[in-house]
């Protein structure tokens, strides 16, 4: 069997080997110019390998294509992994850090044309790497590594978001119409299957489909055609197990679980969010204050930590930094209040000051950082949930209090109401009551058409709490009621979240 035929790669004063027949199946560049007859090379003496001269690269680059080409594709930990190999130039490649590395490589394999190895990178796309690939992606048109790289940062968006050579890439568009790359990440996190997810406590019950063997999950997801709930293969991280009075709020599709107390009664600053594009709980930067029974709002893609236990101060969260800092705080501590965003500012509504009722309707203007008292009304509410559609805020459950003149003359303690409040005519609508659900105690969230609402059925006298699924619709103004939950517990949450479509996972 005949040696293969080997040709040297000249680069300014070295050379590499390199197989020609594999040269010529892997590079364009060279089987372009093997077929068009054209030879550029040089012979070193009679008899001796054929060299190719080239210019204009990187050595380390240059080398890493080769022993791509020569090993015809890549090896286990190639590019990314440790390199065990010592000399013939290695060394040059070890001094260097991964983002220069890279920059040569594909460098160097877009100038030989190895289309092999450039849809390699597509499965080599990491956090530590792929801003560095986007960029380079960008330089010399690879869109296919582009849209790899869109693709993976949409998934890992916030830990992406904060890194420093992000906001290098993500220059404002220079064109109008232009979507900024930092806008285009963020509206991708908005698609897949809208779902609502469960969160709490669950001290076991009936779960659908079957009952559930052995400790019961923390984390359930609900399939709307069938009207069941099915476990998320993921659960609540342990330092979060067994918290109560903790701030929730929805961010790019993350949900965030901050502060709250243990059941020691001792109040934690810790923050989490649950990233649903990985089915992964990553702990984020915590707050300056530890803070339980506050309100954690999302506005202009950032986070609000608003009052808390004997607490009138509020901390900002900026994912591009993962950082708290103090905002305006409140005028007056706040407990048993509620608040919500809507049309870009927080209103706060209802609860106790440390004196008396709280009558006011407060507004907070992120961009001015000032709290504005916007009205002082004659109804008075505690306890209760708030969502928002356009300029009208939704108030659900809780304990009413009319005050003034047109006070209805039958109210009970404990009854799930539904109300709305414009934010541009100020007009106060009672919109539906529900007199055997609870409006105590409920979590709530905006999904779809409607408000769904896991409440409590008051018609049960049991120490266990058994929990109602109804859906208020906003648009027809009634309640559908579903399946009861299918789990005792407390502590729970309802959120909607964008989950993968099945196609991509």
């Amino acid at each position: 069997m005949s040696a293969e035929e080997m040709v040297q790669i000249r680069l300014e004063d070295r050379c590499y080997p390199v197989s020609k027949r594999k040269l010529i199946e892997q590079s364009d560049y060279f089987r372009a110019l093997y077929r068009s007859g054209m030879r550029e090379a040089l012979s070193q003496e009679a008899g001796g390998p054929e060299v190719q001269q080239l210019r204009g690269l990187s050595a380390p680059g240059l080398r890493l294509v080769l022993d791509f080409i020569n090993a015809g594709g890549a090896r286990e930990g190639w590019l990314l992994g440790p390199r065990a190999e010592k000399g013939g130039g290695v060394e040059e490649e070890e001094e260097m850090d991964e983002v220069s590395l890279l920059a040569e490589l594909v460098e160097a394999a877009s100038f030989l044309q190895v289309t092999s190895l450039l849809q390699l990178l597509l499965s080599q796309v990491r956090l530590t790497n792929c801003l560095e690939l986007y960029r380079l992606a960008q330089v010399y048109g690879l869109p296919d590594l582009q849209e790899a790289c869109l693709r993976f940062m949409v998934v890992h968006f916030h830990e992406v978001l904060c890194k420093p050579q992000f906001h290098l890439l993500g220059a404002p568009p220079q064109a109008p119409g232009d979507v900024s790359l930092k806008q285009r990440l963020r509206e991708a996190r908005m698609t897949g299957t809208p779902v609502l997810v469960a969160l709490g406590d669950f001290l076991g019950g009936p779960l659908a489909p079957h009952p559930y063997q052995g400790e019961p999950p923390s984390m359930l997801r609900y399939e709307e055609m069938t009207e069941r709930w099915f476990p998320l293969a993921n659960n609540l991280p342990p330092d979060l197990v067994n918290v109560r009075g903790y701030g929730s709020a929805i961010l790019d599709n993350y949900l965030f679980i901050v502060g709250g107390y243990r059941i020691t009664s001792q109040e934690i600053s810790a923050a989490h969010s649950y990233n649903p594009s990985t089915n992964e709980w990553l702990q984020v930067a915590s707050m300056n204050q530890k803070r339980s029974n506050f309100k954690l709002v999302a506005v202009n893609s950032k986070l609000y930590a608003i009052g808390g236990q004997a607490v009138s101060n509020v901390e900002c969260y900026n994912p591009e930094q993962d950082a708290w800092n103090f905002v305006a705080p409140l005028p007056n501590p706040l407990a048993e209040f509620s608040a919500c965003e809507c049309k870009g500012k927080i209103y706060v509504i209802g609860g106790y000051t440390t004196r008396d009722r709280n009558m006011n309707i407060l507004q907070y203007c992120p961009s001015a950082d000032i709290w504005t008292l916007l009205e002082t009304c004659d109804v008075h509410i505690r306890k209760q949930q708030m969502v928002s559609v356009e300029e009208t805020i939704y108030i659900v459950g809780g304990c009413l209090h009319e005050l003034g003149p047109n006070r209805r003359s039958s109210q009970s303690e404990d009854m799930l109401t539904v109300q709305s409040y414009n934010t541009v005519t100020r007009q106060w609508l009672y919109l539906k009551e529900n007199t055997s659900k609870s409006g105590l105690n409920l979590t709530c969230a905006l999904h779809n058409d409607g408000i769904y609402i896991m409440s409590r059925d008051v018609t049960l006298s049991t120490s266990l709490e058994h929990r109602v699924f109804l859906k208020y619709n906003i648009f027809s103004d009634s309640w559908e009621a579903f399946r009861r939950f299918p789990a005792f517990g407390h502590n729970l949450l309802v959120s909607s979240l964008y989950l993968p479509n099945k196609a991509e996972t």
